[in-house]
This record gives structure tokens, C-alpha cells and sequence, in this order.
């Protein structure tokens, strides 16, 4: 048996990974959602524009610029989230052990509340107004540190948790979406192999392609939430009276398609990051079970 802050451990460490990987996607999304807000003077024109300008103006770093707040936020993030849905599933299972649909659903929509709560929301407020001022024409943070201090002095804690609604309902529903899919293919497969309740380790490629096809579902059912969550997230947050306001000025003044603004580079960030996380989570956890058998 592995314990829940074994669990949490074994998911920050996935979480730390993942991000090195995949940050520039995360990158040149947030860069085209802000850009939304320029109007008629949009920096870019698509997303291989806005790395390609990147590049040329700061360098192959330059898609790296912020990576330190997600890194120090990944490693919280994703060690409540896999330590929140063990937790849940170890109090959710059935008596013969197995985990019904609406179980798997729960359990990862609560999983999502919690990292969303406790880890999310205030760090994407950091991470978005960070990204935005260092590629503004004078930046005002001098790095990570300063950045919070001054989002922190500026904002006050109130102003860390701008967009906590939609946060909630973003990470809920992503988490709820990926965890019900990976889940129930997971246990497909066991169904296939004739071993759907001892737990039957999956094959980590196999596990790669369930996590491709769960990030993709949880892209195009919450995009525009996370489009909301960003522009209230935003140094231009002070325009939104709260979620709901934000919504309709974006669907006033720049038309429902840019509710799925930045959906490429997205779906290309989410399945990676869902595919690796999962795999790496899986080895990681594998081998940590494999020594407590030794001992």
C-alpha cells in the first residue's frame, strides 16, 4: 500500500518534470490570450508566430521566461492533485474493489477543486501578471521573488484569488474530465487482459495514449474557462466586476470564437503534459511499491 504523502510526494516530483517539458506551449498560450486585448495592434499573428517573434527577440530562453512560477507552483499543484484523488478513490471504492463511473468522475472533480483552491489560483495570478509585465516595453519585476512581492503588496491576498471562480471550475472540470477518462480506459484494458480489479500495471506507452486522449477531452470541454480565467487574471483584471461580467464582455465585444483562443497550442500542451504526467506518475509509483514489497 502506498500512503497519501507518498502519493503527494511521487506527484510533485511528476510535476516538476512535466513542466521543464512542456512550459514554451503553456508560454505562447498565455502570450495569444493576452494578446487578445491589444485589439487591431495584436502582436501575433498565430502561434508560430508568436514563437518565432520570441526567439528572435529574446532568444530559445525567451520561451522560458516565467517558467521559475510554474516551477515552484507545478510541484504543490501536482502533488495535491494525485494525493486529493487517491485519497478520494481510497474512500470510494466498492466493496469488491473496483470504482464506478460516476465515482471516478467525483473523485477527480474534487482532486481539481483542491489543487485549485489551495495552489492554482494564486499562482496562475502570478504567473499571468509576471508573463504579461516581463514582455511589456519596461518591465517592472526584476524576477520571481520581486514579482510576488509586488504582486503581493499591490493586490493584497484578495487580488491573488482574482478568478478563484472560474479556477475552481476549470480545474474541477479538467481534472474530473482526465481522471474519468484515464480511468475508465485504464480498466478497459484490464477488462481486456481479463484483470480489471487486482490493478494490473498498464504498459507506459499505453498510458501515454490514454493521457493524449483525456487531455484532448478535458481541452475542448473547458477552453473557454480558461480563457475567462486568464483575462481575469490578468494586469487588466480590474476591468471585470467578477466571472460572469467577463463572459459577457468577451462575448460582446470580441465575438464567441474567442472563447477558444489559444485552443491550439493548448490541446498541444495538454495532451503532452496529461501524457507524460501520467506515465511518469505510473513508473514512479510502480517503483515505489516495488521497494515497500522488498521491505
Amino acid at each position: 500500500m502506498v500512503f497519501p504523502t507518498e502519493t503527494s510526494y511521487i506527484g510533485g516530483l511528476t510535476g516538476a518534470i512535466e513542466i521543464c517539458i512542456t512550459f514554451p506551449t503553456e508560454y505562447v498560450k498565455t502570450q495569444l490570450q493576452l494578446d487578445e486585448r491589444m485589439g487591431a495592434a495584436k502582436r501575433y499573428s498565430g502561434p508560430i508566430d508568436c514563437v518565432r517573434q520570441t526567439v528572435r527577440s529574446h532568444g530559445v530562453r525567451g520561451l522560458y521566461r516565467g517558467l521559475s512560477v510554474l516551477l515552484y507552483g507545478s510541484i504543490p499543484k501536482s502533488a495535491v492533485r494525485f494525493g486529493a484523488f487517491e485519497e478520494f478513490k481510497r474512500h470510494s471504492l466498492s466493496p469488491d474493489g473496483s470504482l464506478s463511473g460516476g465515482r471516478k468522475f467525483l473523485c477527480g472533480l474534487g482532486a481539481g477543486i483542491c489543487e485549485a483552491i489551495f495552489v492554482v489560483t494564486p499562482m496562475e495570478t502570478v504567473k499571468v501578471k509576471f508573463i504579461n509585465d516581463q514582455t511589456s516595453a519596461n518591465p517592472h519585476y526584476r524576477g520571481f521573488g520581486h514579482g510576488v512581492r509586488c504582486i503581493a503588496k499591490e493586490f493584497g491576498i484578495g487580488g491573488l484569488y482574482k478568478g478563484v471562480t472560474p479556477t475552481i471550475m476549470k480545474q474541477g472540470t479538467n481534472q474530473a474530465i482526465r481522471f474519468f477518462v484515464m480511468e475508465s480506459l485504464k480498466d478497459q484494458y484490464r477488462h481486456y487482459r481479463g484483470d480489471q480489479i487486482s490493478g494490473l500495471p498498464v504498459p507506459k506507452l499505453l498510458t501515454g495514449v490514454f493521457g493524449i486522449v483525456a487531455g484532448a477531452a478535458s481541452v475542448y470541454g473547458n477552453t473557454p474557462l480558461d480563457v475567462i480565467k486568464t483575462r481575469m487574471q490578468g494586469l487588466d483584471s480590474h476591468k471585470y466586476k467578477n466571472t460572469l461580467h467577463c463572459a459577457y464582455k468577451i462575448w460582446r465585444e470580441e465575438g464567441p470564437f474567442a472563447f477558444y483562443k489559444g485552443t491550439v497550442p493548448r490541446l498541444g500542451r495538454v495532451c503532452l503534459d496529461v501524457c507524460i504526467s501520467f506515465m511518469i506518475y505510473d513508473s514512479v509509483m510502480e517503483a515505489s511499491q516495488k521497494m515497500l514489497n522488498k521491505k
